[in-house]
């Protein structure tokens, strides 16, 4: 079974104003609502490949239910965890001449909603798979993903992971099975400025020596590269398309990765996947279905 945690889910409400101006009544001419949090989205780019996954994480107040409901209608299994006070956050996305984000708090997750998410970890099992995506509440200690892979260690189950900075850094020496940073994330954690594939392959390799099995690095229209643990290494260019929305190409990618690994055991295979997947929903109001997915997938040569 895949798993996958979303610590701060949110109801993603994207508008669109024409010519927004501050400081007026603006009226939208059109909205949409999306369950959103990067663990959501793999599980339901999982779920439109064909796939099942559990959505783990916390919900709290009318927009935690409302989450809930609309990843249930999607045909995801949530294990989201109810909290009492606060409320799940609404994400608000403007689309004008400019786009703008207005992004909420979400509720404070106290010692016995952590306490209740580690036992349902407690019930992974080897061959399991889990990804932990995205950041975190500042309610939740910062090294969170760390210690649940600590908790995890010798229980056999593939972890991915998809975060920054000292999320990311903290991980690796508990060896997920991949992580997925984009060049301008790999290029902060050493202090450099990364746009060529040749330089992104020589950071990806340290990050692998010092403890990820797989580097899946995103580099938006410029492209992918893989580092994978059997000394593979794989570059693509970015396919053509146009691209809609942005948001959850990342996300789609890890999940597509996953998919392509899971079902061939193969890393050129999982690559293919993950560039579909992700470029799929970049070029889609939506989230990737397997039609669009297939469409690229089928356009890859190398």
């Amino acid at each position: 079974m895949i798993y996958t945690v979303t610590f701060n889910p949110s109801l993603d409400y994207i508008v669109t104003v024409k010519d927004f101006t501050l400081g007026m009544v603006n009226r939208t001419c059109e909205e949409i609502i999306f369950p959103g949090g990067k663990g959501i989205n793999v599980s339901i780019v999982l779920k439109n490949l064909g796939m099942d996954s559990t959505i783990l994480g916390f919900t709290a107040g009318f927009t935690g239910k409302e989450i809930q409901r609309r990843v249930t209608e999607m045909g995801c299994k949530d294990e989201l965890i109810p909290i009492a006070n606060g409320m799940s956050r609404i994400n608000l996305k403007l689309r004008s001449n400019e786009e703008s984000e207005i992004n909420g708090m979400g509720p404070v997750i106290d010692d016995e909603a952590i306490k209740a998410l580690y036992a349902k970890l407690d019930t992974l099992k080897e061959g399991d798979v889990l990804v932990l995506a995205g950041s975190i509440p500042s309610s939740m200690p910062d090294t969170i993903y760390s210690d649940i892979m600590k908790f995890l260690e010798n229980k056999g189950v593939m972890i991915a992971v998809d975060a920054t900075k000292d999320l990311l850094m903290n991980v690796l020496p508990y060896h997920p099975f991949v992580i997925k940073p984009n060049n301008h994330e790999l290029g902060e954690i050493f202090h450099v400025t990364l746009k060529e594939k040749d330089d992104v392959i020589v950071y990806a390799k340290k990050l692998q020596e010092q403890g990820a099995r797989n580097v899946l690095v995103s580099m938006a229209g410029d492209g992918a590269v893989l580092v994978a643990e059997d000394g593979s290494v794989y570059t693509s260019e970015a396919p053509k398309g146009k691209v809609v929305n942005s948001v959850g190409a990342g996300d789609s990618m890890v999940a597509g990765f996953v998919y392509g690994y899971l079902t061939s055991s193969d890393y050129k295979t999982a690559f293919k996947m993950g560039i579909s997947s992700g470029s799929a929903s970049a070029f889609s109001e939506n989230l990737a279905t397997r039609e669009e997915v297939d469409a690229i997938f089928n356009t890859l040569t190398f």
